[in-house]
């Protein structure tokens, strides 16, 4: 293929992109109409990637165009055999990792000074919302956590994964939280202490 990688443009609609590379009317309507559900063409984003791949012959017809939604998954339209369009997301690897500090002035401060993403701050407060105030965390309280990274390509991070276990000890007071799937056919989770109590409230 001649490959052609752009990212979308202020103001720039996905017509447009088609009708630049020879995709007719019928065709980008269809897409709009037929496959909304899987790829909605209106809501392309300020400064993501897209790939177009096009015949190496003269014509250089467009054979596929790429949209990645994120740094995970993409939409693929298919145009080598009439119309196809569909979603697939990159293999993603998951590295356990561990993390633990005192906390000095804030909780996202003692995170971000270990060079955690602060995504596990957010997670974190969402966890403890019913049994920790943050915004009450004395100077030498302590935490520990195990939780995941995700990665692609093995080496390029993508975010955060699950909180698997955090420990606090907060005004000497220990407060755990475990992650238990509660329903596997649903795949929800929720947290547990110690002593198997919900830390909801």
């Amino acid at each position: 293929f001649e490959v052609v990688r752009d990212t979308i443009k202020k103001n720039e609609t996905f017509g447009q992109i088609m009708l630049r590379n020879n995709i007719g009317y019928s065709k980008i309507y269809g897409i709009s109409k037929e496959y909304r559900e899987v790829f909605d063409v209106r809501r392309l984003g300020i400064g993501r990637p897209y790939t177009l791949l096009k015949s190496k012959d003269s014509l250089q017809s467009t054979q596929y165009f790429i949209y990645e939604q994120d740094a995970i998954r993409y939409a693929v339209i298919d145009f080598t055999n009439g119309v196809n369009v569909y979603k697939e997301e990159k293999p993603v690897k998951y590295v356990t990792r561990e993390a633990s500090g005192v906390i000095t002035s804030s909780l996202s401060e003692a995170i971000l000074d270990q060079g955690i993403d602060y995504e596990v701050t957010n997670n974190l407060s969402v966890i403890y919302a019913w049994t920790i105030d943050f915004f009450s965390l004395q100077k030498g309280d302590k935490f520990k956590l195990i939780y995941e990274e995700k990665y692609i390509q093995d080496t390029i991070p993508v975010g955060i994964g699950v909180i698997k276990a955090a420990f606090f000890e907060h005004k000497e007071k220990p407060i755990y939280a475990f992650n238990f799937v509660t329903d596997s056919t649903k795949n929800t989770n929720d947290y547990y202490d110690d002593q198997a109590k919900t830390l909801r409230r």
